[in-house]
């Protein structure tokens, strides 16, 4: 019957046909799903034809009899039906295999394209990462006035009472000269 096959001499029973292979009325052997690519074979129906079904969200199918495979982590399929994951583009991120879509990178962390994590900026002293630009580099910003910045990821943090900074781009906040007081 379809969706079964026999390769043997004088058998008594048919062999069912495997999820995703072709087994027509009296087939000797499992011919591979003709499925398209962006869609995967996972049954064969009354007739012996495989039933071709949209590739979930989160996997690659590259046609044939071929099963979904999990996009690994670093790129995505956001929508059912597609053949080929893609890269997170630059200033997101995904660590998962199987996802649907990327994370956007956090202010300050580096995320170059196709990244699976996120990375520490590498600001210079004097300078902090507010942002990631179009390519995932961290932007490095001149630390303003009143604040240190001691250079990598970290943010500008406030110079404590009795100490100035009275330029943008300082690392280090000076403490004030005798005669004179901040509060």
């Amino acid at each position: 019957s379809a969706g079964s096959y026999q390769n043997a001499s004088g058998a008594a029973e048919c062999l069912r046909c495997k999820p995703g292979s072709l087994c027509p009325r009296g087939a000797s052997l499992e011919l591979p799903a003709a499925c398209e690519p962006g869609t995967y074979a996972n049954a064969t129906d009354d007739g012996g034809l495989p039933d071709c079904f949209d590739c979930p969200a989160g996997s690659s199918c590259g046609g044939g009899a071929a099963p979904p495979a999990e996009c690994s982590p670093g790129s995505v399929t956001a929508t059912p039906g597609l053949f080929k994951c893609e890269r997170c583009s630059a200033g997101s991120y995904q660590n998962a295999s199987g996802a649907a879509e990327c994370l956007r990178c956090k202010p300050g962390s580096l995320c170059p394209r196709g990244a699976s994590l996120e990375l520490p900026a590498a600001c210079e002293p004097g300078t902090y990462a507010n942002a990631t630009d179009d390519g995932g580099l961290p932007d490095c910003f001149d630390c303003p006035a009143g604040s240190s910045c001691g250079g990598g990821a970290a943010p500008p943090a406030e110079c404590s009472p009795g100490s100035v900074t009275a330029t943008p781009g300082l690392f280090k906040c000076e403490r004030c000269s005798a005669g004179s007081y901040q509060n």
